[in-house]
């Protein structure tokens, strides 16, 4: 592999690296949260998102493009997986929405993951390409990881509060049989004195 080749190599590589984003954002209730991308003519961007958090854990993700003509809308949705290649230059807004709620915010999870677009004009190396589809299926196990790790935590959140409310309510339970033991013991006793006056 000449010297040329290995600077391409490793450019094409950083702007990929680049290209790939996670975060973590709070929506508030009626609000929306816009981000966008300037992508060229056949770079390709994944949008991946997760409700980690608020209300029925649902929420509207719109991707549009440099026209503002909407290319992907999801509706009320807990998760979601977009993928585009542009077909123009220029930014591409995506958003989130959590308009439809007016009292609960929103926890959303979201990676944004592109490829820049190098024209294979046979120069490229073979181990170029594999370090290419390593990459992209190191990102899908990152993405599945941090969409686990988002469901633990859910699902750790409902066993903790499931647990406080058996908790409460055993609570509830025994003061409710003290009271009723309580009740008997005084009946009882108070019509054994109305037996011995008479």
């Amino acid at each position: 592999m000449s010297l040329d080749r290995r600077i391409h190599f490793f450019l094409c590589l950083t702007f990929w690296i680049s290209l790939v984003l996670g975060h973590m954002i709070d929506v508030k209730a009626a609000q929306k949260e816009c981000f966008f991308e300037d992508l060229h003519v056949n770079d390709k961007m994944t949008v991946t998102y997760q409700v980690g958090a608020g209300g029925h854990l649902d929420i509207d993700f719109w991707l549009g493009d440099p026209l503002d003509v909407a290319i992907q809308k999801d509706f009320k949705s807990s998760t979601g997986t977009v993928s585009i290649t542009a077909e123009t230059d220029g930014r591409y807004t995506y958003c989130f929405s959590n308009e439809m709620s007016t009292l609960q915010d929103k926890v959303v999870s979201f990676n944004v993951h592109g490829v820049i677009y190098v024209p294979d004009d046979g120069t490229i190396a073979p181990i170029e390409r594999e370090v290419r589809d390593l990459a992209v299926g190191l990102q899908a196990v990152k993405d599945e990881q941090e969409y686990i790790v988002i469901r633990e935590r859910r699902h750790r959140d409902t066993a903790e509060s499931t647990n406080a409310r058996v908790v409460w309510w055993s609570i509830f339970q025994a003061v409710i049989l003290f009271c009723v033991c309580g009740w008997q013991i005084y009946y009882l006793q108070s019509f054994f004195e109305v037996k011995r006056n008479y």
